[in-house]
């Protein structure tokens, strides 16, 4: 089942305006991007954090599911109303992850002479 962009809109709404997220919709599903870096992923209408120790010393009490077949576990957040935790949660899990590594340059193509 694919998630809902009003799902998305709504964990967007709740992080702002401490945590400006992005999202890129792959697959039927969402990535949320802080900082140039992938936090969560929104899978089947549920918000699955990337694991942090900072976040899991945040949270406390944490659920880890995997939110696709094959996929990491993360960490499963089920209450999404509580404002202060959820843009706390997203901004330690986003300083704890290290940047993405740059995308390579492509090779150029070589033309074949006439």
């Amino acid at each position: 089942m694919a998630s809902d962009q009003g799902y998305v809109d709504y964990i967007r709404d709740q992080a702002a305006p401490a945590v400006d997220i992005a999202y890129r919709k792959m697959f039927g599903e969402y990535a949320l991007y802080l900082d140039g870096k992938v936090v969560a992923l929104v899978c089947d209408n549920h918000l699955f954090v990337k694991p942090t120790a900072e976040g899991r010393a945040l949270l406390r009490t944490v659920t880890e599911q995997v939110p696709y077949p094959r996929g990491k576990p993360h960490f499963l957040i089920d209450d999404i109303d509580d404002r202060e935790l959820l843009q706390r949660l997203l901004a330690v899990t986003a300083r704890a992850l290290p940047m993405p590594r740059p995308k390579p340059e492509p090779a150029k193509r070589r033309r074949n002479a006439p």
